[in-house]
C-alpha cells in the first residue's frame, strides 16, 4: 500500500514529501500490524494507563521514491487503545518534537472514555484552539474487553492445515463443527463451510506451509482466513468452460459479502472473505 502511495505522491508533486502511516488491527492476536513511511509513531494505553510508543517508522516519507516500507507490530489486547495522530497536535515552534509526543503520552495515560472522550481529552490537552496555526488530525482506536452475554458474540477459532492434500477435509469438518456451536443457520452454515472449502483449497494449490485457517465473529459480521507462506496476493479470473480449476476465488467473490487479501508481517499472506450478519 505505501508503495503504490509513494509512487502516486512522486506523480502529483516530485518536489513534495508526505508521511503516512496504514495499519491493521488483528483482534484474534491482539495485535496492531503498521507500515509507516515517516510518521509519528503510534501510541498505545493498557487497560491500567501504561502508554506504549510503536517502534520507529518502518520506511522514509511517501515521495522520496523507490523505497520498501517493511512491516511492525504493537500490541493491542482488550481493553487497549490506539492513538494515531499528525504532528500538529505536538509539535511546536518553542520545544522540541520529543516534548510533545512525551505530553500526549502523559495525557493519554489519564484519558479514558469512547474514542471521542479520549481524542477530545487529547486535543485539549494539547492546547490546540480553532485559531491553531497547523491542521491537527485525530484518530482513536479501541479494542474493547467484552463480558458475559456481548462476548458471546465475539468468537475465534484457529486451525493449523497440516498434512498436505489432507488437511482440505480437515478445514471442512473443522468449519463446520465451529459454525454449528456459533449457532448460525443453516445457510449461512453451508455457505461459510464452502467458502473455506474454497480458500483452502487455492492455498494448498498455490501457497506454501505454514498453513493457518481462522474464523471469526463479531456482532456484525463471520469472517473466514487463510494464511500461507506465500507472499503472491490472488486474483478472481474467470474460467473457461474446460478449465478443471480456477474457480475458487470466483466461487467465495460471489458467496461472500465481501473479500480480499493482504501480504503478512514477516512473509506470506492471508486471504479472507466475510460474511455480513443479519441483525436478530
Amino acid at each position: 500500500m505505501l508503495q503504490l502511495l509513494d509512487g502516486l505522491a512522486a506523480e502529483i508533486d516530485a518536489n513534495q514529501i508526505a508521511t503516512c502511516v496504514y495499519a491493521i488491527h488483528d483482534p484474534n492476536e491482539g495485535r496492531l500490524v503498521y507500515a509507516s513511511a515517516g510518521h509519528l509513531p503510534i501510541l498505545v494505553r493498557d487497560e491500567d494507563g501504561t502508554v506504549q510508543r510503536a517502534d520507529e517508522p518502518t520506511g522514509p516519507p511517501l515521495g522520496t521514491g523507490g523505497w520498501i516500507h517493511a512491516s511492525g507490530s504493537i500490541a493491542l489486547p482488550p481493553g487497549s487503545t490506539a492513538v494515531l495522530y499528525t504532528d500538529g497536535l505536538v509539535e511546536r515552534r518553542d520545544e522540541d518534537l520529543d516534548e510533545g509526543i512525551a505530553a500526549l503520552e502523559r495525557a493519554l495515560s489519564g484519558a479514558t472514555g469512547t474514542p471521542q472522550v479520549v481524542c477530545d481529552r487529547l486535543v485539549r490537552s494539547a492546547g490546540v484552539t480553532p485559531d491553531h496555526d497547523d491542521d491537527v488530525a485525530v484518530l482513536v482506536l479501541q479494542h474493547p474487553a467484552r463480558k458475559g452475554a456481548e462476548a458471546e458474540l465475539f468468537r475465534n477459532a484457529a486451525l493449523e492445515l497440516l498434512g498436505g492434500v489432507e488437511a482440505a477435509p480437515r478445514a471442512r469438518a473443522f468449519a463446520s463443527g465451529v459454525l454449528t456451536s456459533w449457532r448460525f443457520p443453516a445457510e449461512l452454515h453451508d455457505l461459510g463451510v464452502l467458502a473455506t472449502s474454497e480458500l483452502v483449497a487455492n492455498s494448498l494449490q498455490h501457497g506454501t506451509p505454514p498453513m493457518r485457517l481462522r474464523l471469526r465473529r463479531t456482532d456484525r459480521r463471520l469472517i473466514i482466513e487463510v494464511t500461507d507462506g506465500d507472499d503472491h496476493l490472488p486474483r478472481r479470473r474467470r474460467a473457461e468452460p474446460g478449465d478443471e480449476s480456477g474457480r475458487g476465488i470466483a466461487i467465495v467473490a460471489t458467496i461472500a459479502s465481501n473479500w480480499g487479501s493482504r501480504r503478512t508481517p514477516g512473509g506470506g499472506k492471508a486471504v479472507w472473505c466475510e460474511f455480513v450478519l443479519q441483525k436478530p
